[in-house]
């Protein structure tokens, strides 16, 4: 229960930082936006993992989600750009969260 309730604070915290608007996003040096894409969407995995997402469908789902946010990202009207280097970000968090919390699964065992 409490880990749905992490992932969905977590889901929602990335609502938040990719899609508010252009002028309300933080600028600061170029490549912090990269790791703020990584940690969020490595968070993302690790928290679906742990309520109970399987691999698969989660990895599928958030690369989709990646993808489809850089989008619309370019889309809306929110004065934002899309990056395919955010959404290369994205997956290589997904891959490193699943990766982490298997092995620390593994180890735990």
């Amino acid at each position: 229960m409490v880990s749905r309730v992490v992932f969905t604070g977590v889901v929602a915290l990335s609502l938040v930082v990719l899609f508010s608007p252009g002028p309300n996003v933080p600028s600061g040096v170029p490549i912090s936006d990269k790791v703020i894409h990584f940690l969020l969407f490595a968070a993302l995995a690790a928290t679906g993992r742990l309520a109970g997402m399987t691999t698969l469908r989660l990895a599928v789902g958030l690369v989709a989600y990646a993808g489809v946010s850089e989008i619309l990202q370019t889309v809306l009207p929110i004065h934002r750009d899309g990056d395919i280097r955010d959404a290369l970000a994205d997956t290589l968090g997904v891959l490193t969260g699943l990766a982490v919390l298997a092995a620390a699964r593994r180890r735990s065992h």
